[in-house]
């Protein structure tokens, strides 16, 4: 599909104060539009010193000229680059220049929009230049890149492979039905659906890791007020981002801190301690608890180690939603004088530690990565919630195909239909709101 002829132009680096600043053009043919504001014709991939010029000949700004001519250029169309000053009266001071002279300001994600249309990269790879961009860790950052390399692509591909080769033999059988099948077709097919369910099994594990990464876990603590909640959070946290004293209920309101474990980002969620109240706004505090445990990812139900579970913890346990993995929280082992330890159960993990001292924390850092399913492996990609649909989707389909064996008309439907959900990966079959809604979420000059 060719790009809109039509020459884009924006601000490529971020507002506010910096030492270097890029406007970055795209388009057919911009030898004119760089001749006009350079006073000359840029050499092809050479950084050329030059100045910005306005209409009259005056000088905008001292920088960088680059030109990229097409195909080989990022849009894959003619790339201009101008990296001058970084102030933004000046940036804005050239951008309008380029917008005197014929280009129209992009919009979000344009210029990798376009390189997609023009086949420079496929659309898991154009996603993850936004998820590079976003990365809030270094994890997260790596994951980015090697999709960006197309390694989730290459994974994308070898699965659509695998699925093609099986249709062939499943459609060659529906050409020639005079061809009686025997034990051996039925076999060759029986193991190819093996060898694919396996191997969508790994690469959706692999993505569920990629989108943790990119996404990250909401953990929501929970407890009676005055267990430590506020303590452990800042504790998590390694700052003071809640005000911790001994009067029951100083929690009011959900507090919310990012923080990251291994490279994987957390949303720690600090909640009013539940209890019957009388007060309006510790009740409203109370509600709130609810809703952030209704969101939740997963949960830390904090207890008091000297006091235990009791029939309180037992309601509150009894309220969490089904299928949340939960982690109980045994704290103040400082007043008792136990040891840090971790414990496992039918519920899951129990964790005893001192949120004061720090005892224990390590070990409440693995079980909270092992409890939200992290897994750490080489080569995890970053993965988006759609990606996940459409393998999980894949998936239902070549299980539905193995079901139908014996039928090769319902078979041959069922892998084309799987085939069809890995495509909308990479963009070979992607409807145009789907790309509008993913490009519309990148920054503008990106």
């Amino acid at each position: 599909m060719a790009a809109t002829p039509t020459t884009i132009a924006a601000i490529a680096t971020a507002h506010g104060r910096g030492g270097i600043g890029v406007v970055r053009l795209s388009g057919r043919d911009l030898g004119g539009i760089a001749r006009a504001i350079l006073d000359r014709a840029p050499d092809p991939r050479r950084a050329t010193h030059t100045r910005f010029l306005d209409a009259e000949g005056n000088v905008l700004d001292d920088g960088i000229a680059l030109f990229f001519p097409a195909p080989h250029s990022y849009t894959g169309e003619d790339v201009l680059e101008l990296q001058g000053h970084g102030g933004m009266a000046v940036l804005q001071l050239v951008l309008a220049r380029c917008l005197e002279l014929g280009a129209v300001p992009a919009e979000p994600g344009e210029f990798t929009r376009r390189a997609f249309l023009n086949g420079k990269m496929d659309l898991a790879q154009a996603e993850s230049v936004a998820d590079l961009i976003d990365a809030a860790t270094a994890q997260g950052a790596r994951s980015a890149m090697r999709a960006l390399q197309g390694e989730f692509s290459d994974v994308v591909h070898a699965l659509v492979d695998k699925l093609i080769h099986l249709r062939m033999l499943t459609e060659a059988m529906l050409d020639f039905p005079e061809e009686e099948l025997d034990t051996v077709d039925f076999t060759r097919h029986q193991s190819g659906l093996n060898e694919l369910a396996e191997a969508l099994a790994h690469t959706l594990a692999v993505a569920r890791q990629g989108a943790l990464l990119r996404e990250g876990a909401h953990v929501v603590l929970v407890g009676q007020p005055n267990v430590g909640k506020s303590s452990l959070l800042n504790r998590l946290s390694g700052e003071e981002v809640a005000l911790v004293s001994e009067i029951p209920g100083t929690t009011r309101d959900v507090i919310r801190q990012a923080i990251q474990i291994a490279g994987v980002p957390l949303h720690i969620v600090d909640t009013a301690g539940l209890r019957e109240a009388q007060d309006t706004v510790e009740q409203m505090g109370i509600a709130r608890t609810h809703g952030a445990v209704a969101q939740a990812d997963m949960v830390l139900l904090v207890v008091d180690a000297a006091v235990g579970l009791g029939a309180e913890e037992e309601r509150i346990i009894a309220a969490l939603p089904a299928g949340v993995p939960s982690v109980r929280v045994f704290n103040k082992i400082d007043l008792s004088g136990e040891a840090g330890r971790a414990e496992t159960a039918d519920h899951g993990y129990s964790v005893y530690l001192s949120a004061k001292t720090g005892e224990g924390m390590e070990l409440l850092r693995e079980k909270l990565l092992d409890a939200i399913g992290w897994r750490s492996e080489a080569g995890v990609f970053m993965a988006r919630a759609r990606h996940l649909q459409a393998l999980t989707q894949a998936q239902a389909h070549v299980a539905r195909a193995a079901e139908v064996i014996g039928q090769m008309e319902l078979m041959a439907e069922e892998l084309r239909l799987a085939q069809q959900a890995l495509n909308t990966i990479t963009g070979e079959f992607t409807s145009d709101d789907l790309l509008g809604r993913i490009f519309g979420s990148f920054c503008i000059g990106k």
